[in-house]
């Protein structure tokens, strides 16, 4: 009988201890260590204007039906930061062939009306298919490039300037080496905004929640 309650005791001693080592000292470390030395991206990487945060650098943005805008790549989770998913479809899945041909139709008849040359070859893979967590920010430089020609008359600007912008915007290779350059689609609809202001910033607040953790649906 004293040796089990003396089991009982170290037993409940050591869930108490490893609870608070564990459940509260670590996570309160690991919290300080990265707002005192990476607080932007302990803060989700949000992005501001105006004093009030309307994204984040991480997580794309649905800017369909907007043609003043760039868009961002297809989503398998209508861009919602709070359910990252890929759509799992391996390479001879019909419906994975019918969704890029789906994506394919809509980009050529968005893009088109601004460059009839453009043909179904010339198009990006990122424009027609989903990113692995379904929220990626960027899109290829090539698919910028042929986005450019709608934004640019749809704005009333020079190409040669919105092109300008979407080389400012376009991010390298992660050490010079892994991954494709890429061009961040939030920073640069507002970097088209600082250029001619069209209300992004009005549009997109209503979509997030308060703290930027998200779009709001």
């Amino acid at each position: 009988m004293a040796s089990l309650r003396r089991d009982l005791v170290t037993a409940t001693l050591a869930i108490a201890f490893l609870t608070v080592l564990l459940g509260v000292a670590y996570p309160l470390a690991t919290t300080g260590i990265a707002q005192a030395l990476f607080p932007g991206a302990a803060d989700g990487s949000r992005v501001e204007a105006d004093g009030r945060v309307v994204g984040s650098e991480l997580i794309g943005q649905d800017f369909r039906g907007l043609p003043r805008y760039f868009q961002s790549r297809p989503s398998a989770t209508e861009y919602s930061g709070s359910v990252t998913y890929f759509n799992n479809l391996g390479p001879n899945s019909r419906e994975l062939s019918e969704s890029m041909e789906r994506e394919l139709r809509a980009y050529l008849r968005r893009e088109r009306r601004y460059d009839p040359s453009l043909s179904a070859a010339e198009v990006p893979v990122d424009a027609v298919s989903t990113s692995a967590s379904g929220v990626d920010p960027q899109i290829s430089e090539a698919n910028a490039r042929i986005q450019a020609r709608r934004v640019a008359a749809v704005r009333g600007l020079p190409l040669r300037r919105v092109l300008d912008l979407v080389s400012a915007n376009t991010e390298g290779r992660f050490l010079a080496l892994f991954g494709e350059p890429g061009v961040n689609v939030l920073e640069l609809n507002l970097a088209l905004d600082k250029t001619r202001p069209t209300g992004l910033k009005r549009v997109y607040m209503t979509r997030l929640s308060p703290v930027g953790g998200g779009v709001s649906r």
